[in-house]
Order: structure tokens, then sequence, then C-alpha cells
């Protein structure tokens, strides 16, 4: 085949920095504005960015040449640095260190994008750290839940 064709979609699922309610409702848009336009820089498409005050989540879909660990540090990096600039005083800003991320399938990024968008509604009912514990069971990802929050 003379070339690539890829549609690789991922439901990324990170947290602040000690789950610290940092991305407040002045800023959460721009914050998310500023990730997609990362994410479009290294080549992807940010197709949704959501979340509440202490965590994100996007589904994006990446080129074939970009995998999604150099993808996040480089955008995590990136939008922390420039949150810092933008707001001085919000120096207690920063990402967690890790990430979930799942694949998602075309059929079913309808969906995602539904959930990503409901987050506010969502997170009424669920904490954050039982959500993420059900997507890593649901997606049958092996991890020790003493070290899950480390």
């Amino acid at each position: 085949m003379g070339h690539t064709f890829t549609r690789l979609l991922t439901h990324v699922i990170f947290s602040t920095a000690g789950r610290a309610p940092v991305i407040a409702d002045p800023i959460r848009n721009d914050v998310h504005a500023y990730f997609g336009g990362i994410i479009r820089e290294l080549g992807g498409t940010a197709i949704a960015i959501g979340g509440t005050a202490d965590h994100l989540h996007a589904l994006l879909q990446l080129g074939a040449d970009l995998n999604v660990a150099d993808c996040l540090r480089i955008a995590k990096t990136n939008s922390s640095r420039w949150v810092h600039e933008k707001w001085p005083e919000r120096r207690d800003f920063a990402w967690q260190r890790g990430y979930a991320a799942f694949t998602v399938s075309a059929s079913n990024a309808d969906e995602v994008i539904r959930y990503i968008a409901s987050q506010e509604e969502h997170h009424r009912h669920m904490s954050f750290e039982d959500e993420l514990l059900i997507f890593l069971r649901k997606h049958g990802v092996a991890f020790d839940p003493n070290h899950v929050f480390d």
C-alpha cells in the first residue's frame, strides 16, 4: 500500500495534581481550547474536550506518527506553562503525572462526545476517583487499587 490511512480515536482522562480544583470556571474554556490547539499543532484533532475543576477528558484523533504518551507529555507541559504565564496567580496549577487512555471505535465516538460534554452533570453524582476506577475495570486495565491515585 503506497499510503497510510488511519482513524485512531483515543479517550484520554487525567486530573490536576492532587486532584486540586484549579481549573475554575473562568479559565476552563480557555484551558480546554489551548489544550486542543496544542493537539492540532502536533498533527492531531481534539474532537471533544471537557471536564470539571479537577480533571479533563478529551477524545483525540491522533496521526499514525504520534503516540499517546508523547502527545500528552507535550500537551500537558505546554498547557501548564501557558496557564502560569497567562494567570501568574495560578502558580499552583499543574497536571498529574499519569493519565488513562482508551481506544474508541468510530461507531462509539458520538457516545463518548456526549459523555465528555456532560461532565458537570455526571460529577454531581460521582467522584472523579470512582469514575476512573469504573473506566479501568470496564476496559480490563490491570491496576493496584492502592496505588491508582499516588
